[in-house]
């Protein structure tokens, strides 16, 4: 039986995707000798592990809205919930094989990880990534079986702030998403038309509090 385990070896950003993504590279190895793996139909769950890092000031201030305020953070600061992707791995001999794990990301500020990665100013966003499905192999003295991939199966990686602010740069450069409610929307979408505003970043400095825009 396969005796698997998984490394994230690196990221990148995938240039030119229809939505934001990053690329991990993921090394599988299978420490059982003398034995083909056929295809791996693998599930991938990923959280991020805040309670891993430090926070500076700034950085604290930024987590309000996800953690509230550091003296509160020993019951608040849980792990969160990334994204669960699925994938399959093709044939490989040997022990190891290495594939791109493809991560779609959002912009969207509705979103808790869009939230703490942006809360970010520098350094490692502590990942951990589970791993579960179903292997496909054939033993040197038998034909084709299956077993099951437990999700006590994990990797550890540290992916740096900065390159996830150079995929955001480059897919949405100088911008930020935002989701409104649909009345609101309207509202506002009203406010512009009859005050004959050009853009929608005119019409929001518009009708920010004037003590708000002084702070930002």
């Amino acid at each position: 039986m396969p005796d698997l385990s998984f490394q994230i070896e690196g990221a990148s950003v995938v240039p030119f995707a229809a939505a934001p993504t990053l690329a991990f590279k993921l090394r599988v190895m299978n420490a059982t000798a003398n034995e083909s793996i056929h295809t791996i139909a693998l599930r991938c769950q990923i959280q991020i592990e805040v309670t891993r890092r430090r926070y500076a000031p700034e950085e604290q201030e930024r987590m309000l809205d996800l953690f509230g305020t550091p003296d509160r953070w020993s019951q608040t600061l849980r792990s969160l919930l990334w994204t669960n992707l699925n994938m399959v791995i093709p044939a490989f001999a040997g022990t190891t094989t290495v594939a791109d794990l493809h991560v779609p990301c959002t912009f969207d500020f509705n979103v808790a990880a869009t939230k703490y990665f942006e809360g970010l100013t520098d350094g490692d966003i502590p990942l951990n990534i589970f791993f579960s499905g179903t292997v496909f192999y054939a033993p040197p003295d038998s034909g084709l079986q299956v077993a099951p991939i437990s999700w006590e199966q994990e990797a550890r990686f540290k992916l740096p702030v900065k390159v996830w602010r150079e995929m955001m740069d480059s897919y949405y450069p100088n911008h930020v998403w935002l989701s409104l409610r649909r009345d609101v929307f309207d509202r506002l979408y009203r406010y512009k038309m009859q005050h004959g505003i050009p853009s929608w970043e005119q019409t929001l400095e518009e009708v920010l509090p004037m003590e708000v825009a002084v702070k930002s």
